[in-house]
């Protein structure tokens, strides 16, 4: 036995995670994103807890679904959150909890462009915290900030439907205060929590010389939320006059150097089909998720630079917090075969990866989701250890796949070997 911290105990962590995607905020034309229900797993939650038990992971990424829990202000409703975790301590699933997963609250007017936006989240971390004190030890203040950020500033394209540069940096503004006041709150309420910061990573290839000054300043909005929450944007950062431009005051700077959320790991989700943006000469660049740039998959080599960059910058231990591929079970095996390998190389290397996510447990529904008029199946992404398929009543069953049989062979080898 130790006292040291689980990130210190020189282990691979295996772990899966629960798609919970909430955007439950609708236009015309557009639908609610729950991912919990629409893969039914707020109707099979507890066959896909097993699941994840029987896959092999000691650890589970899951979300709170806030909207849910908090349905008015002030008002909480704790009933199936308290089923659930009963239910991962008797299985000895470790929770790695997700506060925010891009959305909120219905009753939040202007939703991230709230003025007290970060005061209500923190509430919620701290109501969190307070009543699963000692019970929830790992937490997530909020998942892919920066891609919630694009998503909800940038492009327009989820609440609150704000666009451009000021878009950007309203939103932005807001995040990564909720976090910092979210991170305080749940620490204030479980001094003994420990804190798994996870963003999405953004690598770009190509012609980057063509767009110099655009791959330029995105490569450092790539790291501009994990920055500013803790507490690293001086003024020699390069992003400050931009900040300073779209909505950022030296008043707001100062408040982000002067109340840091320093994270105990790092995670970084890596996609080898989504996450390396390609930049060609000549061809017009666009903005917005429904004319997204291509993508270039750089398998391995693009998840062995984002570890090591995220590492490097933040002296932090890294966690692979997301990974996957949607496809085949032949190519799921690959690339599960093949980045648990460069994981293990970056350890043998000296870098400190202390865990491996699978993203997601199961089948999951596709964000065009929100945008179209079929049913849930009709916009699955085949990337699960287990496959959803509908029965005759529509019931989604719980498929067993050959990944899953390779994902445990893999963990279990994790759990003899100590690096």
């Amino acid at each position: 036995m130790t006292d040291r911290p689980w990130f210190q105990d020189r282990r691979l962590h295996f772990a899966v995670g629960i798609e919970d995607t909430f955007v439950p905020q609708t236009r015309p034309g557009e639908r609610a994103l729950d991912e919990y229900e629409l893969m039914q797993h707020d109707r099979f939650w507890e066959q896909d807890l097993r699941l994840a038990a029987e896959s092999g992971a000691s650890m589970l990424r899951w979300g709170i679904p806030w909207y849910r829990v908090n349905p008015a202000p002030g008002v909480w409703d704790w009933a199936w959150l308290d089923r659930v975790v009963d239910r991962l301590q008797e299985q000895g699933t470790e929770l790695i909890a997700d506060l925010i997963h891009y959305g909120t609250p219905l009753w939040l007017e202007g939703e991230f462009a709230n003025p007290d936006y970060d005061l209500r989240v923190a509430e919620y971390g701290a109501a969190v915290a307070e009543r699963y004190r000692g019970r929830i030890g790992h937490y997530t203040p909020a998942n892919e900030p920066l891609l919630n950020t694009m998503y909800c500033g940038e492009f327009g394209h989820w609440p609150p439907y704000l666009t451009g540069d000021r878009g950007f940096v309203t939103v932005l503004r807001a995040i990564t205060r909720g976090i910092a006041r979210t991170q305080a709150a749940v620490a204030e309420q479980d001094p003994e929590a420990d804190f798994v910061h996870v963003e999405a990573s953004f690598r770009f290839a190509g012609d980057l010389a063509a767009h110099g000054a655009l791959t330029e300043h995105l490569a450092h909005r790539a790291y501009v939320v994990q920055d500013l929450v803790m507490g690293r944007v001086g003024s020699e950062h390069p992003l400050v006059p931009y900040l300073l431009a779209n909505g950022f005051s030296e008043a707001d700077l100062q408040w982000a150097r002067e109340h840091p959320a320093i994270p105990d790991v790092v995670g970084v989700n890596y996609y080898p089909q989504h996450s390396t943006e390609l930049f060609e000469a000549g061809v017009e660049l666009h903005g917005g998720p429904g004319a997204l740039r291509p993508r270039r998959n750089d398998w391995t080599e693009g998840l062995k630079e984002v570890l090591v960059s995220f590492a490097k910058r933040y002296e932090k231990p890294v966690f692979l917090t997301e990974t996957g591929f949607t496809g085949t079970v032949e190519e799921r095996s690959a690339w599960l075969d093949a980045s648990v390998a460069a994981v293990h190389e970056l350890r043998a290397d000296g870098v400190d990866v202390v865990g491996y996510t699978w993203w997601s447990l199961t089948d999951m529904v596709e964000w065009t989701y929100r945008y179209g008029d079929g049913e849930p199946m009709d916009y699955r992404l085949r990337m699960g250890l287990w496959a959803l398929e509908a029965d005759a009543s529509g019931a989604l069953e719980r498929i067993r796949t050959p990944v899953a049989d390779r994902f445990l062979a893999l963990a279990s080898s994790a759990e003899r070997v100590r690096a």
